[in-house]
């Protein structure tokens, strides 16, 4: 326990919670997809919980076998035999074209972990979402950062009462992504805010809820031809709370001065987070958790218990398989609650699509 100041709030670094409890008996989980996540977060991850997998479907067949023998797990012959399997959790490690209709094949009632985004736009999510409710799917979407050890650990000092009122939070990434990792992107016209930042805009909102509305604009690179990989973005939370996101994927000149955190400030505290991840992916560094408690005089590291990959897609498919066996009431990130997220992004590119306010001229008789 670290002993601090008067009006302090006692910080114990082992108390916070850093992962989700475990499902006292999971279910098997088919998973549909057989791309780079798969191998490198959704199976370790299930295999250092424990989690059972009955196997694997993915249309080219020679990778879903390649996968599959790295991890000892069956490939299915189609979509619906993989949809057969009885009492399964469904994983959906698909792209956002193939979720509508593997979820068309799932049974009525399943429950399943749909890959974000939630569809390649708005339009699609609700789409997605209207499937859902309409075939009684209990489906929740996998943005698993707010699953990871530091993140859950932040949550928890939040509320705590660790940092008072959260006043101020900032994202900055300045690194370089292996966008060829992800051969489905190419051609997509949606790429950064749709694949990336969505995760801390979701993040965001859970956090400290939904914004009024967001500034935003995305941009490509000439170096490459994904469609986007800066973003800068402001969300409006009123006069108290000022939220910003400045990401470049762009940043390819060695590892010195680039970046991937977090820096979150209350009107008591602060915390920092490091989602080491992102530098050096899919190797990664170590994740970091700083505080600045209430009332405190020094940063406290959060010695943590796991990392984003593969520990957050651990939490993420516990809360599932609890909410289907009925040990957890709420499931987070649940399609209604993701269609927000999704929402979020669709304002992210109207406003980027939008023009800028003209800064006005020098008057002509002043030139």
């Amino acid at each position: 326990m670290t002993e601090l100041g008067e009006g302090s709030v006692p910080l114990d670094p082992a108390s916070l919670q850093q992962g989700w409890p475990q499902p006292s008996r999971p279910r098997p989980i088919v998973i549909f997809g057989a791309g780079s996540i798969v191998n490198d977060a959704h199976l370790p991850a299930y295999r250092k919980a424990g989690f059972p997998v009955a196997g694997l479907y993915d249309p080219d067949v020679e990778k879903a076998r390649a996968i599959a023998a790295r991890w000892d797990v069956e490939v299915f012959a189609s979509a619906e035999e993989a949809a057969a399997v009885e009492g399964a959790i469904f994983d959906l490690a698909t792209p956002p074209a193939a979720h509508a209709r593997i979820l068309a094949v799932l049974p009525e009632g399943a429950y399943a972990l749909i890959q974000k985004p939630m569809g390649a736009d708005l339009d699609a999510a609700t789409g997605i979402l209207a499937l859902c409710r309409q075939r009684k799917l209990h489906a929740a979407v996998n943005f698993q950062l707010r699953f990871a050890p530091m993140m859950l650990a932040l949550q928890d000092a939040i509320r705590r009462g660790l940092l008072g009122d959260v006043v101020d939070i900032d994202a900055h990434l300045a690194l370089s992504t292996p966008w060829s990792l992800w051969p489905f992107l190419k051609g997509l016209p949606r790429i950064e805010i749709a694949m990336h930042s969505i995760h801390y805009l979701d993040l965001v909102r859970g956090l400290i809820g939904d914004p009024a509305g967001i500034h935003a604009k995305t941009m490509g690179h000439p170096n490459h031809h994904v469609a986007q990989t800066r973003t800068s973005a402001i969300l409006d939370y009123g006069d108290t709370i000022r939220c910003t996101l400045s990401i470049h994927h762009d940043q390819d000149f060695g590892r010195m001065f680039q970046v991937s955190e977090f820096r979150i400030c209350g009107t008591k505290g602060a915390a920092y987070v490091k989602l080491g991840v992102n530098l050096d992916y899919p190797k990664g560094e170590p994740d970091e958790l700083w505080i600045f408690p209430a009332g405190g005089d020094r940063w406290i590291e959060i010695p943590l218990q796991g990392t984003w990959f593969p520990d957050a897609f651990i939490g993420r498919m516990a809360n599932l398989q609890r909410f289907a066996s009925g040990e957890d009431e709420t499931l987070v990130g649940a399609v209604d609650d993701a269609w927000r997220t999704m929402a979020l992004v669709e304002a992210a590119y109207q406003s980027s699509a939008q023009p800028a306010t003209p800064v006005r001229p020098l008057p002509e008789a002043w030139r």
